[in-house]
């Protein structure tokens, strides 16, 4: 309870006309699981996050459900509301699922971009800078996340960018999960340079770009390792084949 009293200190985001409670509820644990203050697995108790926000239990309910249609949280019956926890195969479906998406969302953002999108998307690449320099990985983080939804914003699809919202956050729960070793996840010079193709209207090379990055964010997480079991015979396997 101590760190979600925490993360909501952290974020008083000032309350839009337009926010319902659930919304704002909804907002502050999808910043949490982005930033990593809330990694795998983390149990989402009803009550104290009630007692967190100061509103129903209803509230807190209608906040997860969202969350869990987007699968960054699973909601097991009788059970209450955890943070998911993607398998390795899970996780290559996921980025298999991003690629094509990404792809998509390029090419529409190069033929839809605003000169105001552009620049907005210029002053989050210069945030993320900042972030990573005050080593904040987790602030850092959130703002890729928010780079790429920035992007699909430039497409003007809303199924795609209410997807690409969703995969968003599944790939930042993989970081949490399998990325070997503390580092930056994406490259500012990448999020830079597409940024500088998509505002020339270079469609074939926005893609070749986006495709190398995707790959990039990837290749930092530990997705070829076999999957680990708790089944006692499988983890000592090598001892008894010895035996035998």
């Amino acid at each position: 309870m101590t760190s979600l009293n925490k993360s909501v200190r952290k974020k008083n985001k000032p309350k839009s006309p337009n926010q319902t409670q659930d919304d704002i509820v909804y907002c502050h644990i999808f910043d949490a699981i982005l930033e990593q203050r809330l990694p795998p697995g983390t149990k989402l108790n009803e009550e104290a996050l009630a007692e967190i926000f100061g509103v129903s239990r209803t509230i807190i309910r209608r906040a997860l459900l969202r969350l869990s249609l987007e699968q960054v949280v699973v909601i097991r019956p009788n059970r209450g509301a955890i943070v998911a926890e993607p398998t390795i195969e899970e996780a290559k479906q996921i980025f298999k699922a991003r690629e094509i998406l990404e792809l998509a969302i390029t090419e529409l953002a190069v033929e839809n971009a605003t000169a105001e999108q552009i620049k907005e998307c210029r002053k989050l690449v210069e945030e993320e800078s900042a972030a990573y320099e005050q080593d904040d990985l987790g602030r850092g983080i959130r703002l890729s996340g928010e780079f790429h939804l920035k992007i699909a914003e430039m497409a003007n699809n809303t199924p795609l960018l209410t997807f690409q919202r969703s995969l968003v956050s599944q790939t930042s729960l993989l970081i949490a999960q399998y990325e070997s070793g503390h580092q930056s996840n994406c490259s500012l010079d990448e999020h830079t340079i597409l940024l500088d193709t998509i505002e020339a209207g270079d469609k074939y090379t926005a893609n070749k770009l986006m495709v190398a990055h995707l790959s990039h964010i990837r290749s930092k997480l530990n997705l070829d390792a076999e999957d680990t079991s708790n089944d006692l015979h499988v983890v000592f396997s090598n001892v008894i084949k010895q035996k035998s």
